[in-house]
């Protein structure tokens, strides 16, 4: 693995990897349930719901550029540690607030923890593994991740949608994991990978020049509406359910299952897909998969409905997801690719813009008009990508710009094929 041994390398990937998959399956069993707890208990609006759960990822969105960076300093062990003993105080929090101040702090903190832990966690894998295992320990990882969110639902379904302790227990878990990064990864070695990588962590100025590469920017600007199509689909379609059907609660619980069983099983056919038809086609065909779902939503009177259109519209995230990642590795080269995805993460705002306007389109016009909403949101992405992919390089950036063609391409599907949850 490294020079700090093989066993200690494989203990530290397969303890990742495994403690993701328990992390999904805790966030499944309790956030899934966020919006419809918000709705039930304290009486909040779809509006004032999807603004209190955009918060979180809002601000994880301003942190999550630089977790890497600090991890770089202070050593991964440290960040992670304390990343996830706030992730699960924020998660206790959550099922044993009693306020409404009190329930946004502790999903506040929780999102913005979730935001450090992720891209940290990755880095210590990469750290452990040797370049030519990296793909299959992100495949590992990816997998654990989307068997989680398919089971945690029903788990939290069974033992109390609506009761502190799916909230609890998901909170005991992020302490377990916590305890067991803290035993497994000696200290040396997360200090010492942090010292190698710090001279090469990018800084404000580089993130400054990549934010001047129009293509660039417009493909923050698509995936930020993307984001908002997907990243928090179940707030929203979880309030129109549990409001509008018999059931909802139920049906919800199954088309969150559905969304991740699709995921499992559709990722190696659409990588495969991607590789054929290329990243900026497949991205185009995931948005219009996108539009055809939320307009299925939209006319859905039945589960059996739901359902289906679900699985087109998760056959739609698995193409965007890593088409993306190869679309922003493509314009960048050795000498700034920290940058450009580092400024390509700020898309994440999606994640406060999904919850908030598909809240106020909910209570304005409802279900039908907040489908509408996230379809033409859908249909902006594909044009804001088309138009990035259309734009010329800049006449000068730290580094040379890569071209459109090239063998990077393969390279640059690899390494974004794994770590879906960026």
């Amino acid at each position: 693995m490294r020079a700090y041994g093989e066993k200690t390398g494989q203990a530290i990937v397969l303890l990742l990897i495994a403690g993701s998959g328990m992390v999904a399956i805790a966030r499944g069993m309790s956030l899934t349930f966020l919006a419809i707890r918000l709705q039930q208990d304290f009486g909040l609006s779809p509006a004032m719901i999807g603004v209190l759960i955009g918060a979180g990822p809002l601000l994880g969105a301003a942190v999550s550029p630089f977790a890497g960076t600090i991890s770089d300093r202070i050593g991964r062990r440290v960040v992670l540690v304390t990343a996830l003993l706030f992730a699960g105080l924020g998660l206790v929090g959550l099922g044993l607030a009693q306020s409404v101040a009190a329930f946004a702090l502790a999903h506040i903190v929780s999102s913005v923890s979730a935001a450090v832990y992720e891209p940290v966690s990755r880095a210590l894998m990469s750290d452990a593994a040797p370049e030519k295992l990296r793909l299959k320990m992100f495949s590992w990882r990816y997998l654990m991740i989307n068997a989680g969110w398919a089971v945690g639902p029903m788990i939290g379904l069974a033992i109390g949608a609506n009761s502190p302790l799916p909230f609890v227990i998901a909170g005991i878990v992020h302490f377990v994991f916590a305890a067991a990064i803290f035993a497994v990864i000696p200290a040396a070695l997360a200090n010492s990978a942090g010292r190698t990588a710090a001279a090469q962590a990018p800084g404000f100025r580089r993130l400054s020049t990549a934010l001047r590469d129009r293509r660039l920017l417009f493909y923050v600007g698509g995936g930020t509406l993307l984001m908002a199509v997907y990243g928090q689909w179940s707030v929203t379609l979880s309030q129109y359910l549990t409001t509008n059907l018999a059931d909802g609660m139920k049906i919800f619980a199954w088309l969150v299952t559905t969304n991740a069983a699709v995921v499992v099983l559709a990722t190696a056919p659409a990588r495969l897909a991607i590789e054929k038809i290329g990243p900026m086609r497949a991205m185009v065909l995931g948005c219009v998969l996108f539009l055809g779902g939320e307009l299925g939503f939209a006319i859905s009177t039945d589960a059996t409905m739901l359902i289906g259109f679900m699985v087109l519209f998760t056959i739609g995230e698995v193409l965007v997801v890593p088409a993306e990642y190869v679309l922003v590795d493509k314009i960048s080269n050795d000498n700034n690719r920290g940058a450009y995805f580092g400024a390509h993460s700020l898309s994440s705002v999606g994640n406060f813009v999904g919850p908030l306007a598909g809240g106020l389109a909910l209570g304005a016009f409802g279900g039908q008009g907040m489908f509408m909403l996230f379809a033409i949101l859908a249909a902006g992405s594909a044009v804001l990508f088309a138009i990035g992919y259309a734009s010329p390089p800049p006449a000068s950036l730290n580094g040379q710009a890569m071209g459109t063609s090239g063998e990077i391409a393969e390279e640059a599907l690899h390494r974004a094929y794994g770590p879906a949850f960026a």
